[in-house]
């Protein structure tokens, strides 16, 4: 069965020392249907992304002049709604953490066949440019409202939460089923992708950030908001109470 095609040639970004996993990645993408651009470099990286606007950057760790961890860190600061997807042959956790921790939204493994890297690239990209389905577009959670049309995500009377993207997405999917059990299989089928695969440190780092993010706004206000607390079960996933 043929594959969807990603609509409107989103453009990638490409940040790839290496010649031949470059120009593989290059050809694959143009070849289904994406606009590649492909850079050697961190500096190259940062200064492309400064001067056109892309879809998506997927990003090599072992760079020749700035660490892709800085990179990502970078990119997120400057570029808030940035796909961004790790691309490394670093298997230690601390490593994977770093760089999801730094902004990126995702990550894949070196080496990765092209059929998973463009079924992640699509679910990721499908659920940035939603199409309507009829669920609530929007949703009160005490004294937070979660604007799903938006993507914004605010406290009565006072200022938006700076969510990233992934971590938007996570609490709207838990929004959704607010006082559901959730287990992290569902998590990461509805946020990342549903033919994931392997292990879930991506939506550990999210979940943690996401509840930092939380907290750290609930006590920054004069007076303590009413937020959504997020409860942990134990051997299966994840609980939103209003």
């Amino acid at each position: 069965m043929a594959q969807p095609s990603p609509p409107a040639r989103y453009p990638v970004l490409i940040v790839e020392d290496d010649e031949t996993i470059g120009r593989h990645l290059e050809t694959g993408l143009h070849s289904n249907g994406y606009a590649p651009q492909w850079v050697r470099t961190g500096s190259s990286a940062v200064a492309e992304a400064a001067r056109r606007p892309f879809a998506a950057v997927l990003l090599d760790l072992g760079l020749p002049d700035i660490d892709g961890i800085g990179v990502a860190r970078t990119l997120r600061s400057r570029h808030a709604d940035l796909l961004i997807i790790i691309l490394t042959a670093r298997s230690d956790d601390i490593d994977v953490v770093a760089g999801l921790d730094a902004g990126a939204d995702d990550y894949l493994l070196k080496p990765f066949s092209l059929t998973v890297l463009l079924a992640r690239l699509r679910a990721h990209l499908r659920r940035a440019h939603p199409v309507q389905d009829g669920s609530p577009a929007q949703f009160q959670l005490g004294d937070l409202t979660l604007d799903i049309a938006a993507r914004r995500c605010h406290v009565r009377g006072g200022p938006d939460i700076d969510l990233r993207p992934k971590e938007f997405d996570l609490l709207a999917a838990l929004a959704r089923r607010q006082g559901e059990a959730i287990s992290r299989e569902t998590l990461m089928s509805e946020v990342w992708d549903e033919n994931w695969f392997g292990p879930t440190k991506t939506l550990d780092v999210t979940m943690a950030s996401l509840r930092r993010r939380l907290h750290d706004h609930g006590a920054a206000q004069p007076s303590t908001p009413r937020l959504p607390v997020i409860t942990t079960l134990r051997g299966h996933g994840y609980r939103l109470e209003n």
